[in-house]
């Protein structure tokens, strides 16, 4: 059983870039940016609410003070008891001590009671209106009892919830000003309230604390950057290094590729020449029997054939000089060649005149009349059709074999097929396989079907197939026939 890949295997299947840890630092300083901001906004708002919530507790702390004080005081003074003046002196400087202490305050800004009398709103900051409206019931000689002022508006928004509840009411300004409501209850009964403005200012410790927040944020920051600048130097120095090692092994990966292909073609030319010499050697055969069978009323027929030995023979050593010959040598407006006669030539003057093969081997000739002419040199024909019709003698496996030669004209398509079938045994089904590169098995070099010449067997369908088309653009393509035997169709494509 296969073991499954590791978390590390997986990780190490990528790689990591210069341009990754880039983005990377990016991102992770934008996050620390971010997270700073946040932390930042999260502090100022705790430090903005506990500073309202602290002075909303101290004003109302000072002002509950302050209305106990004075409530006690005038506990102390029954109003029915007759004072003396010196008492009354006494008193009226306890309640100009209570007032001025707390108006010396620097955040206190004003203090005072506020009583209704007769309908009407009384302010009272100082001892002597206050033991007048307290103890002798009027409003004392000088004093403006009407109350026009921002206190008197804001004790008529909460004289009803200060009345019915009697719990001190706090109305918050701009998050600095408190305008605290203390019930006055002199003796248990409710008459007015307590009024305290108070603005603390705690803006500078809220400023010290950002301050020392954002100096700690800076120096926090200041070490993850450079640890991130120092990790990012290391890594885009090591990915540097590795990058340049693996360059260096590619230029000799590339280097030796570049050595092995040009091995495998002088291989593969070498064994083509060889191949071609071996054709040429069999041609050359041939010119000297027609040579020493020369008469004179042969000559003219003698004569023709020579020349079209002779003609493949100088094709042949043409093809040895180049690996890959230009295109112009092989097809262009100035070759025409016509297939039929070239079958012709090479079953008459080619295959039948092999003697050992007369008895056993017959040939039947089905061609197209209306097959057009290629602009293809008619040799190249020659090495594409001469080692196919080689191979259906050679690898028929049986001792007689008819070899039928085909060709048809297809206007619709503007195409030609020619056909090339044996009556032998067929092809073995592996080698109709289709290869990686595309092509069926029996057209890749080396590839033999086991009988013949096996030292030097396999490369007459795989040139013949390089020929037909990588150089002149047709296609072939082999099976089995439902009658019996292997078939090969050339296609050729006309303009």
């Amino acid at each position: 059983m296969k073991d499954s890949p590791g978390i590390g295997d997986k990780f190490r299947q990528y790689r990591f870039e210069v341009s990754h840890l880039t983005v990377l630092l990016v991102v992770l300083m934008a996050f620390q940016v971010f997270v700073a901001f946040i932390h930042k906004s999260s502090v100022e708002r705790v430090l903005e609410r506990t500073q309202v919530w602290y002075q909303q507790d101290a004003a109302e702390r000072l002002a509950n003070l302050t209305a106990i004080s004075l409530e006690l005081l005038l506990e102390a003074k029954r109003q029915n008891r007759n004072l003396s003046e010196l008492e009354i002196r006494k008193t009226v400087q306890d309640f100009n001590i209570i007032f001025s202490q707390h108006t010396l305050q620097q955040n206190v800004q004003d203090i005072c009671v506020l009583l209704n009398r007769n309908g009407r709103l009384v302010r009272i900051d100082n001892g002597q209106s206050l033991f007048s409206a307290m103890y002798r019931e009027h409003e004392p000689a000088g004093e403006t009892p009407v109350l026009p002022g921002e206190e008197g508006a804001l004790f008529r928004t909460v004289a009803a919830k200060l009345e019915s509840e009697e719990q001190t009411q706090t109305i918050v300004e701009g998050g600095e000003s408190f305008h605290v409501f203390v019930p006055f209850v002199p003796r248990g009964e409710f008459v007015g309230a307590l009024y305290l403005n108070s603005s603390l200012d705690l803006s500078s410790i809220s400023n010290a604390m950002i301050a020392n927040y954002d100096e700690t944020v800076l120096t926090f920051s200041s070490l993850i950057l450079f640890g991130l600048l120092a990790m990012y130097y290391i890594s885009s120095y090591t990915l540097k290094q590795r990058d340049k090692a693996l360059t260096q092994l590619f230029e000799e990966q590339k280097q030796h590729l570049a050595d092995q292909i040009n091995h495998q073609k002088e291989a593969y030319f070498t064994r083509r020449i060889y191949h071609t010499h071996h054709k040429a050697e069999k041609i050359m055969g041939y010119i000297k029997e027609d040579l020493g069978n020369l008469t004179a009323s042969s000559l003219g027929e003698v004569k023709q054939r020579v020349n079209k030995y002779a003609s493949f023979i100088a094709r042949a050593i043409y093809d040895m000089k180049w690996y890959d010959p230009p295109v112009q040598s092989v097809r262009g407006p100035l070759f025409t060649a016509q297939v039929n006669d070239i079958i012709r030539f090479l079953v008459d003057h080619v295959f039948l005149r092999l003697s050992r093969y007369n008895a056993s081997i017959r040939f039947e000739l089905d061609l197209d009349p209306s097959v057009p002419a290629v602009e293809v040199n008619e040799f190249v024909i020659w090495e594409i059709l001469e080692p196919l019709i080689q191979n259906g003698i050679d690898h028929s496996g049986t001792d007689k074999v008819l070899i039928s030669l085909s060709s048809s004209y297809h206007p619709t398509g503007k195409v030609t097929r020619v056909v090339i079938r044996d009556s032998g045994k067929g092809i073995p089904a592996e080698l109709l396989q289709v290869a990686p590169d595309g092509r069926q098995m029996l057209f890749v070099e080396g590839v033999t079907q086991g009988l013949g010449d096996k030292e030097h067997s396999g490369y007459g369908c795989f040139i013949a197939y390089q020929i037909a088309t990588a150089r002149c653009g047709w296609t072939i393509a082999a099976h089995n026939h439902e009658r019996g035997g292997a078939e090969i169709v050339i296609t050729i494509p006309h303009a």
